[in-house]
């Protein structure tokens, strides 16, 4: 066989079914379900398919990978759409020839980057792939001029949250740029490189005293039919804006993707061994109830214990509709926001930009 005829291309709609056949039928983890964004490429040698390779999202948290490309964690779940998994690699058991799978690793590495761009319409920086050290030792990784980080800590992402398994895989990271690394942890990031509305991760630190934030804020509610604290609903709802959600309706699905260590954090309501968040009614309630300038004061607090994080602030200001002056002259209000905890500092109301 020679190795120069072999190509690699993206599997069509068609052939799904082939794919994960094949794909349950010899790799070792079995057929894997679509993460987040993925796909899914061919080998093939004179239309025979020789390898089946998938890219899927990326690992949320890795300590190894973390490090080495050295982001704070806040920058990780706004930038994490620039990193992919090479969740599986399977060489068909007829076709193992000697140095065919750096060859078709490589192949996909140099198409990988355009074809990603032209699927979901943002670039990618860097490839990941976990290694099981029991069954391999990631030869095709190193021989492809991967970087070997280390171990991971044995845990694995469940309904739950992250659960120790006991499984430490071999972590690998290839660059497909030479500057990567530093594009990814510097404090701004390119416009070339941002997707989608600018979010921030909450840690379970942050989680648990945003609540706080809140108690001294009189209740509208009446007292009766009252299942969540005015503080929970509060903080849920600052927590989801924090995180790129929009409107009731996505801060109510932020708060219904919560797990229930989240929950807890957030001191939701407990019954019959769960914890209930807040539904998109309550939510919506609340907020059109709560007193603006209680809410203000208290999101003021959030600036000033985070405040030292922000590297620079941005100015920006906006025309708000429909809402009209006794002149009748349009409202327009003037921001400061920090660029690294997307704080409002604070909001300067005016009939014209000067």
């Amino acid at each position: 066989m020679q190795l120069k005829q072999i190509h690699v291309r993206p599997i069509v709609k068609s052939e799904i079914r082939r794919y994960n056949d094949l794909m349950q039928a010899h790799h070792y983890l079995g057929a894997l379900n679509p993460i987040g964004e993925t796909l899914r490429y061919i080998a093939l040698w004179q239309n025979q398919w020789l390898a089946l390779i998938t890219f899927s999202s990326a690992a949320l948290k890795c300590s190894v990978r973390d490090q080495w490309i050295g982001w704070r964690y806040r920058y990780q779940f706004d930038r994490n759409h620039l990193l992919t998994n090479n969740s599986r690699f399977l060489i068909l058991p007829q076709y193992h020839y000697p140095n065919m799978a750096t060859r078709i690793l490589s192949l996909c590495q140099r198409r990988l980057p355009t074809d990603w761009a032209a699927r979901f319409k943002h670039p990618l920086l860097l490839l990941e792939t976990f290694v099981d050290p029991s069954q391999f030792q990631g030869t095709i990784y190193k021989a492809a001029n991967w970087h070997k980080l280390g171990l991971t800590q044995g845990f694995s992402r469940t309904r739950e949250g992250y659960r120790a398994n006991g499984s430490r895989k071999l972590v690998f990271v290839y660059p497909l740029q030479r500057n990567a690394r530093r594009l990814l942890s510097e404090a701004h990031l390119k416009l070339d490189y941002q997707f989608g509305e600018p979010k921030l991760m909450i840690s379970a630190a942050q989680m648990k005293t945003l609540p706080e934030l809140f108690n001294d804020i009189e209740d509208p509610r009446r007292a009766q039919g009252r299942r969540h604290r005015l503080s929970t609903i509060l903080a849920i709802a600052t927590a989801a804006v924090l995180c790129g959600r929009v409107g009731y309706k996505g801060i109510a699905q932020w708060a219904q993707s919560l797990g229930p260590a989240a929950r807890e954090r957030f001191r939701c309501r407990y019954k019959d061994s769960t914890y209930i968040v807040p539904s998109e009614f309550v939510i919506r309630d609340t907020l059109i109830r709560v007193a603006p300038e209680a809410l203000d004061q208290a999101l003021r607090q959030w600036s000033t214990l985070y405040a030292t994080e922000d590297e620079s602030l941005a100015i920006d200001g906006k025309t708000m509709r429909s809402a009209i002056d006794g002149e009748g002259k349009q409202t327009h209000i003037m921001s400061a926001i920090g660029h690294q905890s997307l704080c409002c500092y604070t909001q300067k109301k005016s009939d014209c930009f000067t």
